[in-house]
């Protein structure tokens, strides 16, 4: 995702989870072989993107995933309700308890429209990636539109 996103993403976890918030930043120190207070003492403009750059690291990948996860199910909830909903799926706030193994690719496709319609085509390429990796969803439709559709290139998305 671009830098932007990142301390957006950070930063919705700095404003309404505290707890995650801190654990991120222990992570970071403990990652970076500082104190938490090293860290602390620095202003969030500071401090927000030496933890994006840090999070970057393979080693960190949890919890990466685990602030996007937070932001995702906390911020765009309606977002990810609607993608499910759109393909039939029962969901609370975008939170199924089973996925089926697979979805048709016409509704497939109707439903990542809406989203690009409706939300930034970053945060919904975000999403859709996260959804892929996270829920093992395996949809092999899905796996080949995040490749080959522009439109959800993390990173790019939107920009071009």
């Amino acid at each position: 995702m671009t830098p932007g996103l990142g301390i957006e993403v950070i930063e919705f976890a700095h404003e309404n989870d505290r707890k995650l918030y801190r654990a991120c930043l222990e992570a970071v120190a403990s990652f970076r072989k500082v104190r938490p207070v090293f860290l602390e003492r620095q202003p969030r403009a500071e401090r927000n993107p030496f933890i994006l750059g840090t999070l970057k690291r393979p080693e960190l990948a949890m919890i990466a995933d685990n602030l996007i996860r937070h932001w995702l199910l906390e911020k765009h909830g309606p977002m990810l309700g609607e993608f499910l909903t759109s393909l039939g799926i029962e969901n609370t706030r975008g939170m199924v308890e089973q996925l089926p193994p697979q979805v048709e690719e016409a509704p497939l496709r109707s439903a990542v429209n809406l989203l690009l319609a409706k939300y930034p085509a970053e945060t919904v390429a975000v999403y859709l990636n996260a959804f892929n990796q996270f829920n093992q969803a395996g949809w092999s439709n899905l796996d080949d539109l995040l490749k080959n559709d522009s439109r959800l290139q993390v990173g790019a998305a939107g920009q071009g």
